[in-house]
């Protein structure tokens, strides 16, 4: 590729709003094969698709993630959701993603701990198509449908780790989005309601059933939401705690199961 070119891609996708314009380029300029299809990518990126779609992939946590347009992209931010899953995950431990998008989490999960029994659910059929070619590799098995309800029954009270980055943006903020999100990825994986927590309250209100004793339910939320994400989980009869990085603007509530009888009567009530 001959630097006019190049430097015409780069003040084409910087005049779009690219914060990251050189890098972009490059990247796009890589992943071509024709230069018919390279400036068809770059008029692709200059209207706003995200890059991760036109590409194909996303990066996360050093892996390579295929990635179907529409789909919601794996954020960095989640690379903290990961790090806190991995500290309390053994090999061989029982794993459920929920809300699991491209499989991203489940994948970076792997690659980081070893063997895991790996069980992913999404609600969204381009997401699962994604998950499924992703976890292919680790052998997860992943299942489309409304959280909990496709998993398999026998999974009840053997669960170690729940992960979920579930939908956390309140309806009336999806407007307040990046274009990126609010005009290309799915609805689904953004709206969590009025106050944003619907999900969170689905997802704490059932734990309980599925996780072990010791196991523990790992929710990304917002900062400013963490403090409520931490009394739903509460109220489900777990413990949690709030983690947040700073480097990653990244928020994680945990909550740990400890007694059987407890949590599984609050959860019915």
């Amino acid at each position: 590729m001959d630097k006019k070119t190049e430097k015409y891609i780069i003040n084409k996708l910087r005049t779009a709003g690219c914060v990251f314009a050189k890098d972009e380029a490059r990247l796009l300029i890589s992943e071509a094969q024709t230069l018919d299809k390279l400036l068809d990518m770059v008029e692709q990126r200059a209207t706003g698709l995200p890059l991760e779609h036109i590409i194909g992939w996303a990066d996360f946590c050093g892996i390579r993630i295929e990635v179907e347009q529409g789909v919601f992209v794996p954020r960095r931010r989640t690379e903290f959701l990961v790090q806190q899953t991995a500290a309390l995950t053994t090999p061989e431990s029982i794993i459920v993603d929920l809300c699991c998008g491209t499989g991203a989490v489940g994948v970076a999960l792997a690659k980081t701990i070893g063997h895991i029994e790996l069980y992913a659910a999404d609600i969204d059929p381009a997401s699962v198509r994604c998950a499924r070619r992703n976890t292919t590799l680790i052998g997860g098995n992943v299942y489309e449908g409304d959280l909990y309800h496709p998993l398999p029954p026998i999974l009840h009270n053997r669960v170690d780790i729940l992960v979920a980055n579930a939908p956390y943006v309140p309806t009336d903020s999806i407007e307040l989005l990046p274009q990126e999100a609010r005009k290309y990825e799915t609805r689904l994986a953004l709206d969590g309601g009025v106050d944003g927590l619907d999900i969170q309250k689905r997802i704490a209100s059932e734990a309980p059933l599925w996780l072990a004793l010791g196991g523990h339910l790992l929710i990304e939320t917002s900062q400013k939401q963490a403090l409520q994400t931490a009394k739903i989980l509460a109220q489900s009869g777990l413990i949690p705690k709030v983690t947040h990085c700073v480097e990653l603007d990244a928020t994680v509530v945990i909550g740990t199961q400890i007694s059987r009888v407890n949590t599984a009567c609050k959860a019915l009530t």
